[in-house]
């Protein structure tokens, strides 16, 4: 198991900018994508951006192909997901996740796939 804990979280204005931060600790050698999911109040958890920690391909939902950037610091153990151009409706939880899984993921932004979870921090939009 791999322990995450989030950073970077807080109420910016329409228009602007967060950089989220995921550190790992732990089982982290066997550890082969993380990703970046969001969840506001009421609505399902979805993926927004996805890393291949041993090779460094990157994975976005549609959504967020053109705001949102998804990045590793290996010596530093941490993902980050840098957010531009925020806006009200991306107020949300924001969650890291992990996952050890070795065999082909048809949806690298699946939660399914992940099997260690941040406890979140949380990303508020104003306009």
């Amino acid at each position: 198991q791999v322990h995450l804990v989030e950073s970077g979280g807080g109420s910016v204005q329409t228009g602007g900018s967060l950089r989220l931060a995921c550190t790992a600790s732990g089982n982290i050698d066997s550890t082969t994508y993380m990703a970046w999911f969001r969840q506001a109040p009421g609505r399902e958890r979805e993926g927004v951006a996805a890393i291949y920690i041993l090779g460094g391909s990157t994975y976005y939902a549609d959504a967020f192909q053109d705001r949102f950037t998804i990045s590793q610091d290996n010596a530093k153990n941490t993902v980050y997901l840098q957010m531009n151009s925020l806006k009200p409706e991306d107020t949300a939880m924001y969650y890291c996740a992990a996952t050890d899984i070795r065999k082909y993921i048809p949806d690298y932004l699946h939660r399914r796939y992940y099997t260690s979870w941040g406890q979140g921090t949380q990303v508020t939009v104003s306009s």
